[in-house]
């Protein structure tokens, strides 16, 4: 059974549902707190890193979720699946982000490419490499009226009622938004060198 490391002392182990973990963290039991921020982190950045892009960005509404998380958690009700909340709470996070992005000067400077992982090696790693590099540069071109339902469709896989819950706007207009910006993505990906186009209004 795998046992996530805690900074307190005592483990809790992997079986332990969000649900038991939640309940003792409102209670004020701290390892259980840090247990179950240890247990989505990486889904919360990998939402993140995809609403907002870049890696700078991302860490940034990544620890601003957390925050959030944290200082929100004595008002979640169980009504929604606690990854679903975490969602929500991280997907505001980004939007503020964005807001914050568009007020901040442009340096002028490319982005970086990411760097590849060791021990991959070969044409498989350039395709992968390129593979996001452009799926970046697409998302990127989404207004994120659209972008953010499609990627918590096709990253975290949540159902439409979720995602109309998590953005605050009816299910129909989701998968209108879904459908719009699947469809601008497969022609911005799909015609490699052409200047990505923006989609119309969102419903």
């Amino acid at each position: 059974m795998t046992v996530p490391a805690c900074r307190y002392g005592r483990r809790i182990g992997a079986d332990v549902d969000d649900r038991t973990l939640v309940a003792a963290a409102q209670g004020g039991d701290r390892v259980a707190l840090d247990a179950l921020l240890r247990r989505h982190h990486d889904r919360v950045h990998a939402l993140c890193r995809r609403l907002t892009g870049n890696d700078a960005d991302a860490a940034d509404a990544t620890q601003e979720a957390l925050i959030a998380i944290v200082r929100g958690l004595r008002h979640f009700d169980g009504r929604a699946a606690f990854t679903t909340w975490t969602y929500r709470v991280a997907t505001n996070a980004c939007l503020d982000e964005l807001r914050r992005r568009r007020r901040r000067p442009e340096p002028g400077l490319p982005e970086v490419e990411h760097a590849p992982r060791p021990g991959t090696t070969g044409p498989d790693l350039a395709t992968a490499v390129a593979d996001r590099s452009a799926l970046d540069r697409a998302l990127a071109a989404l207004p994120t009226e659209f972008r953010a339902p499609v990627v918590l469709r096709d990253l975290c896989q949540l159902d439409y009622a979720e995602i109309a819950d998590v953005l605050a706007i009816p299910p129909g207009t989701v998968r209108s938004r879904i459908a719009r910006g699947r469809a601008h993505l497969a022609r911005t990906l799909g015609e490699p060198g052409t200047a990505p186009r923006r989609p119309t209004e969102p419903a």
